[in-house]
């Protein structure tokens, strides 16, 4: 990846890395689907009034938008409603563990289903490289952690717990095939991508949510709550899913998928800079090895050195 690459996939994981933390506020008043319907469709609408202001012109292909179909089942609808189930069980430092296997993944698929990002020694390197990083900032512990806010009754919580890790990695799983299916949209503005997945994940939810979760039985959202919910559509969704497909286009779906090992580091930093909180030993080490990953996955460093012990040598 180029440097401007590189920046967009930073941004774009401090973007991810405050939805974790939305999403903890907004579950204390809204139940998993109602809360992943309205982060889309929120989202939806801001696309929708960027794309109407700026008159960009619209795709005419009904293979397009059937694609968008496809695109928001992978991208939006799956994962998040998974993510945010599992959240419901298990605490959000596991659930990142396990959404950090994303680019595991997405070399398997991208492999398979593409002639440009074949499997290669320092790719897998790198990957397993990065996950370990996020195995050691998020802490070995949080992988049997259970959420200290469920509500967990008898056997059967604990059954539903124990299942929850397997729906976050059926999440990375949808989203390494999404990564790889969105390829096709690269004559396709960023934005009009990111409005018509996410309206057609709308759409989807729709009838999901009026079964599963009753919204209009719901008691009214306090403040916390919608503030949540605004945070998580306009800049964790609405305006991610513009960079998102913008370097898609740019960078592939193998390093787009590296943005899961940067989440938690985003996480940590943010706070560390905004809420007073400590740095512990194992972030900083974790987050070393991760940039230690990423860049046998970026060889420029690698080449560099290699390079420079070539020139000392002579």
């Amino acid at each position: 990846m180029d440097g401007v690459s590189w920046a967009i996939l930073l941004v774009l994981s401090l973007l991810w890395g405050g939805s974790f933390f939305f999403t903890e506020i907004a579950l204390r008043d809204l139940p998993p689907f109602t809360l992943v319907l309205a982060r889309v469709a929120l989202a939806s609408v801001i696309l929708w009034l960027v794309i109407a202001a700026r008159r960009i012109q619209l795709p005419r292909s009904r293979a397009i938008w059937i694609s968008f179909l496809i695109m928001g089942l992978l991208n939006n609808l799956v994962p998040f409603s998974l993510i945010v189930w599992s959240q419901t069980y298990i605490a959000s430092g596991l659930a990142a563990i396990l959404n950090a296997t994303t680019p595991l993944f997405t070399l398997l698929i991208a492999h398979i289903a593409t002639d440009n990002e074949k499997l290669s020694a320092r790719k897998i390197t790198g990957v397993v490289t990065g996950f370990i990083g996020v195995l050691i900032v998020t802490g070995i512990p949080a992988l049997g952690a259970i959420n200290p806010a469920a509500n967990i009754p008898g056997d059967e919580g604990l059954s539903l717990a124990a299942i929850a890790p397997f729906a976050v990695l059926i999440a990375a799983l949808s989203y390494g095939c999404a990564g790889v299916f969105g390829r096709r949209f690269k004559n396709t503005p960023p934005i009009v991508t990111a409005a018509g997945q996410t309206t057609a994940s709308s759409l989807m939810l729709v009838p999901l949510v009026c079964l599963v979760d009753a919204p209009w039985t719901l008691p009214f959202p306090t403040l916390p709550t919608w503030l949540a919910v605004v945070g998580i559509a306009s800049v964790s969704t609405a305006l991610a899913y513009i960079l998102y497909f913008k370097l898609l286009r740019r960078a592939g779906a193998s390093n787009l998928a590296l943005v899961t090992f940067l989440i938690p580091v985003s996480a940590i930093l943010l706070g560390f800079f905004f809420l007073g909180e400590a740095l512990a030993a194992n972030d900083i080490a974790g987050m070393l090895i991760i940039g230690v990953g990423l860049a046998i996955i970026d060889g420029r460093p690698l080449a560099g050195l290699r390079h420079l012990g070539k020139s000392l040598t002579r």
